[in-house]
């Protein structure tokens, strides 16, 4: 059976300095419930790993706006003014990564691997620094795998187990972040008895998960 804790024990696992892979996509499908509770217990020093700021009233946005990010590897940050004038005012460190490499590097982590190799950025800034391997007189760039101390995603619903389904395209990130934490913490809509899923609709196996949260209603 996996743990089911209250989004306050949750927050209260991470630590300053932790490295935190947070599930969404511009806030859809975001674990609200455990960000609300890290603003309010005041995690602070965190490195964020994310697709997306999202915006500065959701998601993981609200991290930004307190103050409660030191770092981050992102993709997107369009939506979010604070995070630009953070990063302009060199009060936050920010690795831009291509969307597509950013996932692999995480979910090679997951996957016990040591990193992946990608053409996307040779002859940008994006190789800077890195090593750059041959195969086939094809060039690639050597991109090091993303580990996180903290996976926190957001699923519909969950067994007992800990295996989770996921409401469309809410699912995006989530599945490969909860892979890529050393631990991971879902927060769901529902938990069901074991069985009650069908195996068919079980896209993150619970043998990935380690605690669950149950989303607060809106």
């Amino acid at each position: 059976m996996v743990q089911v804790i209250s989004a306050t024990e949750a927050a209260a696992m991470v630590k300053p300095g932790s490295r935190i892979a947070i599930g969404g996509f511009l806030a859809v499908g975001a674990p609200e419930t455990i960000i609300d509770a890290m603003v309010e217990n005041e995690n602070n020093n965190l490195h964020m790993i994310v697709i997306a700021s999202d915006w500065e009233n959701r998601g993981v946005g609200k991290l930004i706006v307190n103050r409660m990010v030191t770092s981050a590897q992102v993709s997107h940050m369009g939506t979010n003014k604070t995070i630009q004038a953070q990063m302009n005012a060199r009060e936050i460190e920010i690795e831009l990564i291509p969307q597509g490499t950013l996932m692999e590097r995480v979910r090679a982590f997951g996957a016990g691997l040591g990193g992946i190799l990608t053409p996307t950025g040779l002859g940008t800034i994006v190789e800077e620094g890195k090593q750059i391997i041959s195969i086939e007189g094809v060039d690639y760039l050597l991109e090091p795998a993303i580990p996180s101390d903290f996976a926190l995603i957001k699923a519909h619903k969950a067994d007992k187990l800990g295996n989770l389904t996921y409401r469309k395209t809410a699912r995006n990130s989530n599945p490969i972040m909860a892979m890529a934490g050393r631990i991971t913490i879902a927060e769901v809509d529902e938990i069901v008895e074991i069985g009650e899923l069908d195996p068919e609709e079980v896209i993150t196996p619970g043998v990935f998960v380690n605690y669950l949260v149950l989303a607060k209603e809106n």
